[in-house]
C-alpha cells in the first residue's frame, strides 16, 4: 500500500510519488527565533519527525531540511526591547530550540540553515524575479523590493482566495507598492535599525522579507522540485502562499505535497506569543515527563485541532504509563528484544495520511494481547509481542527502552541519576533482608520525595521518575 497524504493545495489524499526514487525531501518551516519554543512550535516538530520515522521504516532515504528565521521585524524589536544585539537573541533562542528538540526526543534536522547565512541565494532569485516581471524595486527610494501579485495568475491557489478577496498585505507600509497585497521581498535599512542588519545588494542595503528565505533555501538543499512542504496550518496563508508564487515564477516546480498540522489550542485560541497564551516547552516538561508529553502531542491526528488543557496532558500521561508498563514488565520475563516489525494494521494506519489515533488502538490491541500472554506465562510469544510493540513505539519516537528514554527506566534520566537510584533501591533492598524496615521505609520516603515511584514485584523492585 502507498503512502497517501493530505495535500493542502488540492485538499485531497495522494500517493506520495518521490522525485527521486527512494528518498522523500522535505522542508518545513522552522521557528522565528524571538523567543523560545512553546508547545504549539514544537507540535509540528513533533509531527514531522513521526512522519520521517515511517518513512525510514518504509524504506526511503528522508533528507528533511527546518529552517530558522534569525532576521526579522520581531528579532530586531525583541533585541531592541532587551537592549541586546539582535543576533544575541537569536541565537539563545535558537538553542532553546535545540534543547526542546532534544528533549522531546526528535531526531535534529538533516540540515538547518540560518535566514541569515543564506542572502546571496535570496539577492540572485529576486534578480530572476524581476528579469522576468514578477518583482520590482520600490519607486519611493526606500530600497525595498516586492512581488507583483498580479502578475502571477495563480496567486491564491494554495490558499484558494482571490487576489480582490485578499486583504493588504501587512509586511510594509503601502506608500512603495503597486498593489497593497504586493508582498516585501527586501526590506531597505530604515534609520534607527542596527547597522549589522542588513546587506549591500543593487536595490541598496537592507534584509530579506520573511517569505523569500525560504523558497531560496529549500531550493538550495533539495533542488527546484521537492516532495513535502509543511508548516502549522496558520503558515498557510500568507507565507506559504508567497513561497509558491515567487518559486514557481522563478521557474521552479517547488513542492510535490503541501502538508500542514493544525493547532495547538489554548483557551479557544491558537497558542501564540502575541497573544500570550503560551506554554514553554522547558516549563512544562517540569511538571510531566518529556515522552508522556510527546506521547500528547503525538496521540492526534496531525490535522486535528488540540484544545489543551492540564487533565488532558495528565491523561496522555497515565495512558503512556500503561504501555511503559508493559513494555517493563514484558522485559522483565524475557530477557529483553530488539524491535521487530509493526503489525499489518499499524502499517495501514500509518499510510494512511500517518494516522496515530489509529496506530495507538493498533497499539493498544497489541499491548492487551501481550498482557494475556504474561499471564498464562507464554514466553515465545510474548517475545514477539514485544518486539512488535517496540518497533510501533520506535515509529512514534515513545521506545521507552531506546534513546533519548534510556537510563532511568525509560523516564528520560541521565546514567548518573540511574546509578544513585538504583544504590538506593539496594540500600532499602538490605534493610528489607535484614528486618530493618524503619529503614527500608525511610529510603523509600527519600526516594517518593525526590520523585522516584518504587514498585516491588516477583522479579525485584522496579522504579520511574514521575512528573
Amino acid at each position: 500500500m502507498p503512502i497517501r497524504l493530505h495535500d493542502s493545495a488540492t485538499r485531497e489524499l495522494r500517493d506520495l510519488d518521490p522525485v527521486v526514487r527512494g528518498h522523500v525531501g522535505i522542508y518545513h518551516c522552522g521557528l522565528t527565533v524571538q523567543g523560545p519554543p512553546h508547545i504549539g512550535h514544537i507540535r509540528k516538530e513533533v509531527v514531522f519527525d513521526v512522519l520521517r520515522r515511517w518513512l525510514l521504516r518504509s524504506g526511503y532515504d528522508v533528507t528533511i531540511i527546518a529552517n530558522v528565521t534569525d532576521i526579522d521585524d520581531k528579532v530586531l524589536a525583541k533585541g531592541e526591547e532587551q537592549g541586546r544585539p539582535w543576533y544575541a537573541v537569536a541565537y539563545e533562542n535558537e538553542r532553546a530550540l535545540h534543547a526542546a528538540y532534544e528533549v522531546l526526543g526528535c531526531l535534529p534536522p538533516t540540515y538547518e540553515p540560518r535566514a541569515t547565512g543564506h542572502v546571496p541565494e535570496m539577492i540572485e532569485m529576486i534578480g530572476e524575479l524581476i528579469e522576468r516581471g514578477h518583482a520590482y524595486p520600490a519607486d519611493d527610494g526606500s530600497g525595498d523590493v516586492y512581488f507583483d501579485v498580479r502578475s502571477w495568475p495563480a496567486y491564491g491557489e494554495l490558499s484558494n482566495q482571490r487576489i480582490d478577496d485578499m486583504q493588504p498585505a501587512e509586511d510594509a507600509p503601502p506608500e512603495g507598492k503597486r498593489d497593497p497585497r504586493d508582498f516585501a521581498l527586501w526590506k531597505g535599512h530604515k534609520a534607527g535599525e542596527p547597522e549589522s542588519a542588513s546587506w549591500p545588494t543593487p536595490w541598496g542595503r537592507g534584509r530579506p522579507g520573511w517569505h523569500l528565505e525560504c523558497s531560496a533555501m529549500a531550493a538550495k538543499y533539495l533542488g527546484h522540485e521537492f516532495d513535502i512542504h509543511g508548516g502549522g496550518l496558520d503558515l498557510r496563508f500568507p507565507h506559504h502562499e508567497n513561497e509558491l508564487a515567487q518559486s514557481r515564477a522563478a521557474g521552479q516546480q517547488f513542492a510535490r505535497i503541501w502538508m500542514h498540522n493544525a493547532m495547538l489550542n489554548l483557551g479557544g485560541s491558537k497558542m501564540a506569543k502575541s497573544v500570550g497564551n503560551t506554554l514553554m516547552v522547558s516549563e512544562v516538561v517540569k511538571r510531566v515527563r518529556p515522552i508522556a508529553l510527546r506521547y500528547y502531542l503525538a496521540a492526534s491526528h496531525y490535522r486535528s485541532i488540540v484544545e489543551f488543557s492540564e487533565e488532558a496532558l495528565a491523561e496522555a500521561a497515565t495512558a503512556f504509563d500503561r504501555i511503559e508498563g508493559y513494555v517493563t514488565r514484558a522485559t522483565e520475563v524475557t530477557g529483553g528484544v530488539e524491535p521487530g516489525d509493526v503489525t499489518p494494521g499499524f502499517a495501514a494506519a500509518m499510510d494512511d495520511d500517518l494516522s496515530t489515533p489509529a496506530a495507538l488502538a493498533e497499539l493498544q490491541a497489541v499491548i492487551g494481547e501481550g498482557n494475556k500472554l504474561l499471564a498464562d506465562a507464554d514466553g515465545e510469544a510474548l517475545r514477539g509481542n514485544l518486539a512488535s510493540v517496540r518497533a510501533m513505539l520506535d515509529v512514534l519516537g515513545l521506545d521507552p527502552l531506546a534513546a533519548p528514554w534510556t537510563g532511568s527506566s525509560g523516564s528520560g534520566g541521565d546514567a548518573a541519576l540511574a546509578s544513585l537510584v538504583e544504590a538506593l533501591i539496594e540500600q532499602r533492598a538490605q534493610a528489607r533482608a535484614d528486618k530493618d524496615f524503619a529503614t527500608a521505609d525511610r529510603v523509600r520516603d527519600q526516594l517518593a520525595a525526590a520523585g522516584v515511584e518504587v514498585e516491588d514485584t516477583a522479579q525485584g523492585a522496579r522504579w520511574q521518575v514521575k512528573g
